[in-house]
């Protein structure tokens, strides 16, 4: 059985400066367990839960940042595939934009410390390349509705 899990690429972009793909600062969280590696939020996906009210739940109870708090970005989502401890996982990503910039990070127990960073730092936070390709992905959607607008 393959274990699904969904959450958030949540950025935010710098107060005070004129919008573009070089002011915006991606959320990643710090596990508390095993390498203490760094991952957007995320969560396993309740029986009779669909996937976004899971990423929304996972989100809320892991960084404190609830749908009031988020902004989902249209024609984003992508999907990872890989394997923990020898058996398949699936996890989900949409794309979400903290309204407020300020709004406070609040860290449940599976987290130890969190960090708003730029694209490179990101990248090298996030160490796994299907993640650093999420989050580039990310960055190239967020640079081409830019350029729309």
């Amino acid at each position: 059985m393959v274990l699904r899990a969904c959450g958030f690429i949540i950025f935010r972009r710098l107060v005070g400066r004129i919008p573009s793909p070089g002011n915006i600062e991606y959320l990643l969280l710090q596990t508390s367990y095993g390498e203490h590696h760094w991952t957007p939020p995320k969560g396993h996906v309740d029986p009779g839960e669909d996937d976004l009210t899971t990423a929304l739940r996972e989100t809320k109870e892991e960084a404190g940042l609830g749908a009031e708090h988020l902004k989902v970005i249209k024609g984003f989502v992508q999907e990872l595939h890989y394997e923990v401890r020898g058996k398949p996982k699936e996890v989900l990503y949409w794309l979400a934009e903290l309204k407020d910039p300020g709004t406070a990070v609040t860290l449940s127990d599976e987290h130890r410390d969190y960090r708003w960073a730029q694209l490179e730092e990101a990248c090298t936070l996030a160490r796994y390349k299907d993640l650093q390709d999420t989050l580039r992905a990310a960055h190239r959607h967020l640079e081409a509705c830019q350029d729309k607008q």
